[in-house]
């Protein structure tokens, strides 16, 4: 779908469909007002009557209106005026698109700009109208051999100047997508080798990114012997993707993005219940992420040069796989005894995190499905972070609250490191029941001194189990406006 700025008349633009919107009593946008005058007064009598309802989330699909231009009129409910929320300016827009989906326009302008949102810029609400709306669209069907896409909407038009905004909406839109369709394809197509093909195409895509492959040989030179420990037990073999984004000036130092790409995730030796493992394939929802972000990035063609640093591998049990026990010699020397081979994202991550520091990074932002407990401690709405520098976790924090993708801060105290004493090792990959999510950022921390550095934990927010299951595109919304913000404070 496209997106475009342009300023127009509702009573005398001629498209498809024109959305306005209706608030509780009684009231009326500006552009439902132009409509309702020039229908002599319509759009009111359907209040009257009740047939109309400015309450939050609430369509009604009118056509043939006389006195206007457009088709269908397609009036949706926002609360209160001036006091509409995000969550219900984002129902709202989501109520629009669920009624377009089945409706034969293609063409289509929203009014919806002339909603305040309460404690929200403009900005905000076009950026939310063209996120929203894409990913209501957003469908992974290609493995259906008979359904087809059938959805008629193919323009939406929105009545601001602020092209800016609307460019912002769609490259992280189309991010959100990249990342929800690595993440919802399946284990056998989504592959390390799959993931580093999308890094290559990327690069041919873009002047701006270079991208490089490293084969296990290359990671067994490095000394990747952790990262390496968890592709034994699979017959894919396991790739370092880095990709480098030049947007800024040539010595600024780059923000890295490390993301967590897991292909599927057994568990191993210490394997996983069986019920709902089909999900694990969305382990490597970190990786996509930094994918979503980088081709975001690089359409907006922002002022910031970007390192992604992405290890991948599959986790699964063998005679060669990871043992409870074993020893592994990590990238940075430190020793680590594997006490739980199901908590092998931070195994990979870690090498990760020292192969990272080469490129003398501003800022390292982690991005995992790292830990259940990260689900037990927030739900399904909230990311985990926590970080070894407050300046970074608040720019994160606040990029978030900007953008609705929120993040909530986790301690990463000393007392926590105890956890994770080996008696026989540098550590211990798991810190026991207590605070799983916090000893898994701790153990990362110990990877990641020589920078500031933050981890997301996105386990409970990369994806959604049940009817509806699927991939979301999170963090993407929130990396793109902490990116933003970042290029604004230059």
């Amino acid at each position: 779908m496209k997106f475009q700025a342009k300023i127009a008349q509702p009573d005398a633009v001629k498209t498809g469909c024109i959305i306005i919107a209706l608030f509780e009593d009684n009231q009326l946008s500006a552009s439902a007002e132009a409509v309702n005058k020039a229908c002599n007064g319509y759009i009111a009598k359907l209040i009257e009557r009740g047939d109309a309802k400015g309450a939050a989330g609430k369509a009604l699909l009118l056509t043939g209106l006389h006195g206007v231009e457009a088709e269908r009129i397609l009036l949706i409910g926002m609360g209160k005026k001036e006091q509409t929320s995000a969550k219900q300016f984002m129902d709202g827009v989501e109520a629009a698109i669920a009624v377009l989906k089945e409706s034969p326009a293609r063409d289509v302008y929203s009014f919806l700009t002339d909603v305040t949102v309460a404690d929200k810029e403009s900005s905000w609400n076009i950026r939310q109208q063209v996120e929203v709306s894409y990913s209501a669209l957003y469908s992974l069907n290609r493995f259906k051999s008979e359904e087809k896409s059938t959805i008629a909407l193919k323009h939406l038009h929105l009545s601001t100047r602020d092209k800016i905004a609307v460019a912002q909406g769609a490259a992280t839109a189309r991010g959100v997508a990249f990342a929800k369709e690595l993440g919802d394809l399946p284990g056998n197509i989504c592959t390390p080798r799959y993931l580093a093909e999308q890094a290559e195409q990327l690069e041919q895509k873009f002047s701006r990114i270079k991208s490089k492959i490293l084969d296990e040989a290359a990671m067994q030179e490095l000394g990747m012997e952790s990262l390496l420990s968890v592709s034994r037990g699979s017959r894919q073999p396991a790739k370092l993707i880095v990709m480098q984004y030049s947007g800024g000036h040539q010595d600024d130092a780059p923000i890295a993005l490390v993301g967590k790409g897991l292909t599927f995730d057994s568990g191993g030796i210490s394997l996983k219940p069986g019920a709902q493992m089909d999900e694990m394939k969305y382990d490597m929802c970190g990786a996509a992420s930094v994918f979503g972000v980088i081709q975001a990035a690089a359409e907006l063609t922002l002022p910031v040069n970007l390192v992604a640093v992405i290890p991948s591998s599959e986790n699964m049990p063998d005679g060669d796989a990871n043992k409870p026990g074993d020893i592994v010699t990590s990238m940075s020397g430190l020793t680590i005894e594997i006490l739980n081979t199901d908590a092998e994202g931070r195994l990979i991550l870690c090498d990760a995190l020292t192969y990272t520091r080469k490129f003398n990074p501003a800022a390292v932002i982690d991005i995992a499905t790292l830990t259940g407990a990260c689900i037990i401690a927030l739900g399904g709405k909230t990311s985990g972070l926590m970080a070894n520098n407050q300046p970074l976790a608040d720019a994160l924090l606040d990029a978030g609250q900007k953008c609705g993708d929120r993040a909530w801060q986790l301690p990463i105290w000393d007392e926590y490191q105890e956890q994770l004493k080996s008696p026989f090792a540098d550590m211990q990959n798991i810190g026991g029941r207590e605070a799983g999510s916090i000893t898994a950022a701790c153990f990362l921390s110990r990877f990641a001194e020589d920078y500031p550095w933050a981890h997301l934990d996105i386990a409970g927010t990369a994806w959604i189990s049940g009817a509806k299951k699927g991939a979301t595109g999170r963090p993407v919304p929130l990396l793109m406006q902490y990116l933003i913000d970042h290029c604004d404070a230059q």
